[in-house]
């Protein structure tokens, strides 16, 4: 390896310095796409190797390229370059530097060869997203940030708990799998779970990414979760307990996503929809399912990213943000509306688009396993996926009834970047073996088949037919919906509450707990709890409709899944 090699997320480090020198005298934005395309050209050769360095005895593994890696980090840099491109127009100096600080931290992280260097830039990561995520300015992203830095913290210690007692009982330094046995192996499975948002423990992802910025979304949609993801591929392949997990987590996602009101919110359930493909794919453990959960990783970031584009055009174009409130917009956003489509289309797994060569990898590789029910729940995701973000959210925030919504111009860097992030959907869907002779392990598959071109068209078509029968009873409404991390927020804030004001009343000791400093314990308890303590017939009416549209889901779903094999099968 060259002795001028630089290291592709010190172009993003480097960017963090530029920008504070200059924050007075030039907007950070233009530093960011610089740098961010620096990292990417670093990054294009595929150069693999490895560069270390020992200090204080620990031998640091700081680069180490494989093909694994380095697919992850060539992807993290596409989307960095889009997000800073996408944001060029709005993103000040503060955004700008957790922005960088994030996704240097994400590559860094997934190029790392020993656990303290991936350790260390898996928390750079962690703090920098929650910056990102308080720069939305506004006082929901600070509630939100709170709940986030106390999830993530957990997930910290958990890491830091396994790789202690890893090392300690004399494991590798280096990074590689884990042996089942030991107690490491669950303490880092937890932590790489709350980053992956496998339910239950999702709920900080739906509820801190909407909060932030527009152009801070698109960073978050991409990075945490998917270092996750490499975590697993690299450390838990073949773990058995990940098929049940990733197979329920991708039918959890869309049924939320369904009966979803928020366009961010609902992007954010189709993260851990999304991802539960990828988890699923690493329990399988094969060639072609770690390839598929690679290759969908890396259409994944693509398309989240373009799609979390057609959500901030949408929210910079009107100031809002909820389909209720949306509708009619399409003919003064037609660029936007288009790549958002492409989007749609490509998360849907329709066939041209990227989504279709790598979603179906996994669904094939756990058919090739006999996994009945992990491909049967899979398959049941992709109807939910199609319905909620290829069919609803566009139906009714782009099209359906006109409202007196007033729509202001986009700027030229914004759809810019749609434009680009459309077209690489569309390049890898068209040229699959532009991302296959990239993948890490030795599969071959071959995605334009006859059987499952017309297997797909049939599925959307069919859920397609669905929505336009239903249409009118998928209309959004006004509502909180419930998910299941309140059933321990509130308990967690009411135990908080009550123990401060036992505390306060134990005597000298503790007295001055008493007054000004128990009103804010009370008051910082009762915010963890909820972003804006809605009233009690909202919520309830919201308990409610998750249930029915559930039951409802589900049963649409399992119909149309038994005509599709019915077609198919019809002997």
């Amino acid at each position: 390896m060259s002795a001028l090699f630089l290291h592709p997320a010190f172009w993003l480090f480097a960017g963090v310095l530029v920008v504070f020198a200059n924050r007075r005298r030039m907007p950070g934005v233009p530093v960011g796409v610089i740098v961010a395309l620096g990292a990417l050209l670093a990054l294009v050769r595929g150069v693999e190797g490895t560069l270390e360095t020992t200090v204080a005895g620990f031998r640091l593994v700081w680069f180490h390229a494989d093909r694994l890696s380095l697919l992850f980090a060539l992807v993290f840099a596409i989307v960095a370059l889009l997000g800073f491109l996408y944001g060029s127009h709005r993103m000040r100096a503060g955004e700008t530097v957790a922005a960088l600080l994030y996704a240097g931290s994400a590559i860094a992280t997934v190029l790392a060869g020993d656990w303290i260097t991936f350790f260390v830039f898996w928390e750079a990561m962690a703090l920098s997203s929650l910056a990102l995520i308080w720069q939305g300015g506004t006082a929901g992203a600070r509630r939100a940030g709170m709940r986030y830095l106390l999830v993530h913290a957990t997930g910290g210690a958990l890491l830091f708990a396994g790789i202690a007692l890893h090392l300690a009982g004399g494991g590798e330094t280096s990074l590689g799998a884990l042996a089942s046995d030991a107690p490491p192996f669950w303490l880092i499975l937890g932590a790489v779970a709350i980053n992956a948002a496998i339910p239950p423990l999702h709920a900080w992802l739906t509820d801190a990414y909407p909060e932030a910025s527009t152009s801070g979304s698109v960073f978050l949609s991409a990075f945490t979760t998917k270092t996750a993801v490499y975590a697993l591929l690299r450390l838990f392949p073949g773990t058995e307990i990940l098929v049940p997990l990733g197979a329920a987590m991708a039918l959890y996602g869309v049924v939320f996503a369904v009966i979803e009101n928020d366009i961010r919110r609902l992007l954010g359930y189709h993260i851990v929809s999304q991802v539960g493909y990828m988890v699923a794919a690493v329990g399988i453990g094969t060639p072609l399912a770690l390839n598929g959960a690679s290759s969908h990783a890396f259409s994944h970031i693509l398309y989240k990213a373009l799609l979390f584009m057609g959500a901030g055009a949408a929210i910079e174009a009107t100031g809002l943000r909820r389909l209720s409130d949306l509708g009619g917009i399409s003919r003064q956003m037609r660029f936007a509306v288009a790549m958002y489509a492409v989007g749609a289309l490509s998360i849907s797994g329709a066939p041209l688009f990227n989504g279709f060569i790598s979603k179906s990898m996994i669904v094939s590789a756990a058919g090739e396993e006999h996994l009945l029910w992990t491909e049967l729940l899979l398959v049941l995701a992709a109807v939910g996926t199609f319905l909620s973000v290829g069919l609803k959210l566009p139906w009714f925030a782009f099209f359906g009834e006109r409202r007196a919504v007033a729509v202001r111009p986009l700027p030229t860097n914004l759809l810019a970047a749609m434009g680009i992030g459309g077209g690489l959907c569309l390049l890898y869907g068209l040229f699959p073996n532009l991302l296959y002779s990239r993948l890490p392990y030795l599969a071959t598959y071959a995605p334009y088949t006859l059987d499952h071109v017309v297997s797909t068209a049939q599925l959307l078509l069919a859920t397609g037919f669905v929505f336009y029968l239903a249409r009118k009873t998928l209309t959004p409404s006004p509502g909180l919906a419930l998910d299941s991390d309140w059933l321990y927020r509130i308990p967690l804030a009411r135990m908080v509450s009550a123990t401060t004001r036992a505390l306060a009343g134990v005597g000298p000791v503790v007295r001055t707990l008493r007054g000004e400093a128990v009103t804010r314990l009370d008051a910082a308890a009762r915010r963890l709890a909820a972003p804006g303590a809605p009233p009690r017939r909202r919520e309830s009416f919201a308990f409610r409709a998750s249930i029915g549209w559930t039951v409802l889901f589900a049963a649409v779903a399992v119909v149309i899944t038994w005509i599709m094999v019915w077609l198919r099968n019809p002997g």
